[in-house]
């Protein structure tokens, strides 16, 4: 190949040798430079973007905030768009603005438009499950109000919704779940499955232990001879149970009243709230045995002073006591024109044999139970 000297075309395509050596080690410095030039700029760009995974919880600023979205950015090389209606409050309002941070949950690092997908909806309930399963190892107490009946129990919203069985819901059976509708409680995380999205709750747990911690304040001021206040929890036909706070006691029908009770819903009902004195407590075995008669003074004790010799007393004569004086079949065999007569003088001969009694005597406390209802409210005149 030949070049013509005379062509500056062609001496400006041929370069001397020592031209050429001096512009490879021009290009040779550039490339140099372009290299460290992207090296910090890869380093620059590192810094500024994180390390992500897709399906967790990260934390982005909002950067712009319309009707059409929240756009947030988490550091990534492009910003997510959340749909505004995920961060809606109670009342409709967007309640985020401009330079807020908030969590949010990586779905898709890129999306085909390039854009991050961020949801702000399963970033709080993921949130949630963290908790949950945090109550679930600390034992913590999570609340909760209820939805609605489902079988075997209650639905119950504590951010996610939740199972509460019927056997956790109190300390005794509830008959009626329909009425718990929307009631507030304490409960407890006995089970959680977040694979399968399954929360079990106890509200009977916590219930338990708080009756424990009140029991052990009321033992350690039961006593013999202390007058405490109680509630009617349960009515027999031998007595009542009165709960005085995480402690059951027996008040037996005979120490109910000085006079007689047939049955203890004469006097009490469930529910009611009375004063009772501890007459015995077994601190061993945990039986306590109450007294409401006597927060009253007993009638005998000053029944020789009331009730002197030769006093004439009117009473009512209770059905039991007629079948005892006249028996079966009285008014058939026409014993009614003697009945009053006789009344009267049983009445009498039994007042006087009740004043010859001391009190405490064999068989006199029993005769003072029968006798008492005429002693507490007399209605007498002298002769």
């Amino acid at each position: 190949m030949s070049f013509d000297t005379n062509d500056p075309r062609s001496l400006a395509g041929r370069a001397s040798p020592k031209d050429s050596s001096a512009r490879s080690d021009t290009s040779m410095g550039d490339r140099e430079g372009s290299e460290e030039d992207f090296q910090d700029l890869l380093k620059a760009y590192e810094g500024r973007t994180q390390t992500f995974s897709e399906g967790e919880v990260i934390k982005g600023r909002v950067i712009a905030v319309s009707g059409g979205g929240v756009i947030v950015d988490v550091g990534f090389k492009s910003e997510g768009i959340i749909p505004v209606e995920q961060f809606h409050d109670e009342s409709g309002r967007c309640s985020v603005k401009m330079g807020d941070m908030v969590d949010v949950f990586l779905e898709q690092t890129e999306d085909h438009e390039g854009h991050v997908v961020l949801s702000r909806e399963k970033a709080e309930r993921m949130k949630i499950w963290d908790e949950i399963e945090r109550a679930y190892r600390d034992g913590t107490v999570v609340k909760g109000r209820v939805i609605e009946r489902i079988k075997g129990g209650l639905a119950v919203d504590i951010g996610v919704r939740a199972f509460l069985p019927g056997s956790q819901i109190d300390l005794r059976p509830v008959r009626n779940l329909d009425s718990l509708r929307g009631e507030e409680f304490e409960m407890r995380v006995i089970k959680v499955n977040k694979k399968r999205g399954n929360i079990v709750l106890s509200r009977k747990a916590v219930l338990e232990e708080a009756m424990q911690e009140e029991k052990a304040k009321t033992m350690g001021v039961l006593e013999d001879g202390k007058v405490m206040e109680g509630v009617v929890k349960n009515i027999t036909d031998y007595g009542a149970f009165i709960d005085l706070g995480g402690v059951d006691g027996l008040l037996h029908i005979t120490d109910m009243s000085w006079g007689r009770v047939n049955h203890p819903s004469e006097l009490f009902n469930v529910g009611d709230k009375i004063r009772v004195k501890v007459i015995k407590f077994n601190r061993e075995d945990g039986r306590v045995s109450l007294g409401y008669k006597q927060l009253s003074e007993d009638p005998w004790l000053h029944a020789d002073m009331r009730y002197p010799k030769n006093m004439r007393v009117q009473g009512k004569v209770q059905p039991y006591r007629l079948r005892r004086l006249c028996g079966a079949g009285a008014r058939d065999r026409g014993f009614d024109s003697h009945l009053r007569n006789d009344v009267e003088q049983e009445s009498q001969a039994s007042l006087e044999n009740c004043q010859r009694r001391q009190p405490g005597g064999r068989g006199g406390a029993r005769h003072r139970h029968r006798c008492a209802p005429h002693l507490a409210r007399p209605e007498a005149n002298r002769t």
